[in-house]
């Protein structure tokens, strides 16, 4: 999904962006699936680019606004997510995968990959898993 504004089509329907309710709803389920996955609050927020406090009080139930690079990071995780799921019936293998040494990563696990920091680094993780599910 483009997370660029888009021109709005015959109808006026903006399909490029990410709403604020979007984006929080989004929010909301990073944050389970971080529990899910067993993350510590220092990797949440190297995960999203924020400041430790920021996250926790994010976490908390005290969002702030959230910026462009902060909704791309959230689309990214939930692709994985989403890719996950479909790769693999049952949850708990899915939601370990991120933990598990990966050749396709020269052995690391996907979470060292992603706690490069960069978005590029969710982004190739996601690439990675589309791939292997056969996305377009």
């Amino acid at each position: 999904m483009s997370l660029m504004p888009l021109e709005t089509g015959a109808q006026g329907f903006d399909s490029g962006r990410i709403t604020d309710a979007e984006g929080g709803a989004m929010l909301r389920a990073v944050l389970t699936l971080f529990g899910k996955w067993d993350i510590t609050d220092e990797q949440g927020a190297t995960l999203l680019d924020l400041p430790l406090r920021t996250y926790r009080r994010w976490k908390a139930g005290q969002p702030g606004r959230l910026d462009r690079d902060t909704r791309a990071r959230l689309s990214n995780i939930l692709g994985i997510h989403k890719a996950l799921r479909i790769l693999f019936s049952e949850p708990q293998r899915a939601y370990g995968w991120i933990k598990a040494p990966n050749s396709a990563f020269a052995g690391e696990t996907a979470l060292a990959i992603m706690l490069r920091g960069e978005l590029t680094d969710l982004m190739r993780v996601r690439r990675y898993l589309d791939a292997e599910r056969g996305a377009w």
